[in-house]
């Protein structure tokens, strides 16, 4: 494992050990015991899309790890101007021990992987968020004590975060539903790769895909870079929320999960989000932990 590009490229074993690492860390940060594995090194974090969470867990695991962390907006770098990506990743290369990147298109992530010679984590593109689905497995665990046999149902526009479940819990052992309107469908890779996978089932009807679900899981209808859609994804999207309904057909003692940030009333209830609050805001902290394990994995020297 030299990069973390997407969760298509990792083997069933490589993701189960990034989450035992990741709960390591997460232990000795909670006792108190330093674990500074990456002293000395430094991550350049690149952002051509805002963030909260991923800026700030990836900047303070670093600093947790005993290295530093290097805030790089697009808009201040020459790749903003069309400096070529592949200029820019040798470059950076020199200078960096890791490169965390935060963008819209997949390829652009590739090329970096491609044309550096550093480790490269996807940290988010239009594509996948490798990052994210690591943690809300960590937390999944954490809640059913295995990721085995648990069926996940993914409610929402089939982007990034439905394709990065899809392929995280199919290749954990996990049964996943992903309900969608028939027009926002998973990407067509990733439904060809779920094909191979009993446990999979995609659906435009909430009820069917919630039924026995142990874990429900939903995000913003209008990502980034979507908003001039907001109107008519309302529209596309309306009936495509996480409620008591959808709730009632769930297994008993079934966790809500939800990648942040919220908007009540649209694809989530007010009242669901804040009975599963805790299940939301560990999977929030996860992030941290998970980040952790993958810098550790890919940059330990």
């Amino acid at each position: 494992m030299k990069h973390l590009l997407k969760l298509l490229d990792l083997s069933a074993e490589e993701i189960i050990g990034l989450l035992d690492l990741a709960d390591k860390l997460k232990y000795e940060k909670k006792h108190n015991i330093p674990h500074p594995i990456l002293s000395g090194q430094t991550l350049g974090m690149i952002f051509q899309k805002s963030s909260t969470r991923t800026r700030v867990s990836f900047e303070v695991g670093m600093y947790q790890l005993g290295g530093q962390a290097l805030f790089l907006s697009s808009r201040d770098l020459q790749i903003g101007r069309g400096e070529p990506v592949e200029d820019t990743a040798r470059v950076l290369s020199r200078y960096l021990d890791g490169i965390m990147i935060r963008t819209f298109a997949q390829q652009e992530v590739e090329a970096f992987a491609q044309h550096g010679s550093i480790p490269i984590i996807n940290a988010l593109t239009d594509f996948a968020h490798p990052c994210q689905v690591l943690a809300d497995l960590q937390t999944i665990r954490e809640y059913h004590k295995t990721l085995e046999g648990k069926k996940l149902c993914f409610i929402g526009d089939g982007n990034n975060m439905a394709n990065s479940l899809i392929v995280g819990g199919l290749k954990t052992g996990m049964k996943v539903s992903v309900v969608t309107p028939k027009a926002y469908a998973p990407d067509p890779v990733i439904m060809e790769f779920a094909k191979a996978y009993p446990g999979f089932e995609w659906t435009q009807d909430p009820m069917q895909g919630a039924a026995d679900a142990d874990i429900l899981y939903t995000d913003v209808w209008a990502s980034m870079g979507q908003e001039s859609e907001q109107k008519i994804r309302e529209e596309a999207f309306a009936g495509f929320q996480i409620n008591k309904t959808v709730m009632s057909v769930a297994h008993a003692g079934a966790i809500v999960l939800h990648c942040l940030p919220a908007h009540r009333g649209e694809e989530i209830s007010a009242d669901v989000l804040e009975e599963h609050a805790n299940e939301i805001f560990d999977e929030a902290e996860n992030r941290l932990h998970a980040q952790k394990a993958v810098m550790v994995t890919l940059m330990k020297k």
